[in-house]
């Protein structure tokens, strides 16, 4: 049950039981079966004394606006099961509810979160897909890392998914080979190196003795003004070789429009759209096995 997300919490009930019910599993079944339930209701947070329990229920018709429930399966009982108040968590999207159940109550098998609007949502074995999101800084915030949090917080249809920033800075590049005039891509970025002159390729400075701090770009760019290449540092993220634990998620100037993938790892073109990045996590999440589908 991995990863166990309802797909629409409007299927999800909060019942709260008075004392003679409580939450012991019998008393559950002999109290749910044969009651009338609303006819979008999949699952019931059963509440008791600060206590919760999780069930499963099925209808006799699905098409009643009410009809009597015929079974209930315990989920989770009171000693696995959490809830939670989050007023700014948007308890539809899956991966906000993993990061909630990792922080609020990591040793709970089953987390239920009350959220944005007051919603109700659970999710039961939270471990979301780690994807490692790898760039360079300056500007910063890290551009791509931020607008995958930003896909994240608003998309539905993905798994949940913890993302985990690798940021090199382009001064700890530089300490790679020590120079005193370095020549970067573009003065957009704001970089600078400490102790040491900088030029910016994109404003065609006079030639100079330089190390460029920069990618296969870059140097296709100093041939066309310049007519060689100088000695370089490649800060291309794409060219570092893929994490250990996770999936990749990262950028190259060498791509333009389209998004492109292989086995653990997606790449979206340095100015990417948040359409690109969120094709890009559907496809890394699409590299799972078995395909995660909400329940």
């Amino acid at each position: 049950m991995a990863n166990f997300v309802p797909d629409r919490y409007r299927g999800v009930s909060v019942a709260s039981l008075p004392p003679e019910v409580g939450l012991a599993p019998g008393a559950l079944r002999a109290h749910f079966l044969g009651r009338p339930a609303y006819r979008r209701t999949r699952f019931v947070v059963a509440r008791h004394a600060g206590r919760t329990a999780l069930l499963r229920v099925t209808r006799a018709c699905d098409t009643e606006l009410f009809a009597p429930i015929v079974t209930v399966d315990l989920l989770a009982g009171p000693d696995d099961c959490a809830y939670v108040v989050e007023p700014e968590v948007d308890t539809g999207i899956p991966s906000a509810l993993a990061e909630v159940a990792r922080r609020r109550a990591p040793g709970a098998r089953a987390v239920v979160v009350q959220g944005r609007y007051a919603h109700v949502n659970f999710i039961v074995e939270a471990c979301p897909l780690r994807v490692v999101v790898r760039e360079v800084v300056p500007p910063e915030p890290a551009k791509l890392l931020d607008q995958a949090r930003r896909v994240l917080a608003v998309t539905e249809p993905l798994p949940p998914i913890e993302l985990v920033g690798d940021v090199t800075e382009l001064a700890a590049l530089a300490a790679r080979r020590p120079d005193q005039h370095y020549l970067l891509p573009c003065r957009g970025s704001g970089a600078e190196v400490p102790g040491a002159l900088v030029s910016y390729l994109d404003e065609h400075p006079t030639r100079a003795e330089w190390t460029l701090l920069g990618c296969a770009r870059s140097r296709q760019i100093h041939r066309w003004f310049y007519g060689d290449e100088p000695p370089t540092v490649d800060f291309c993220p794409r060219r570092i070789a893929a994490p250990a634990q996770g999936r990749l998620l990262t950028k190259c100037c060498l791509q333009e429009e389209r998004v492109e993938s292989g086995d653990g790892w997606v790449s979206v073109p340095w100015g990417s759209s948040l359409e690109q990045v969120r094709e890009a996590l559907l496809i890394l999440a699409a590299q799972e096995e078995p395909a995660w589908v909400p329940a």
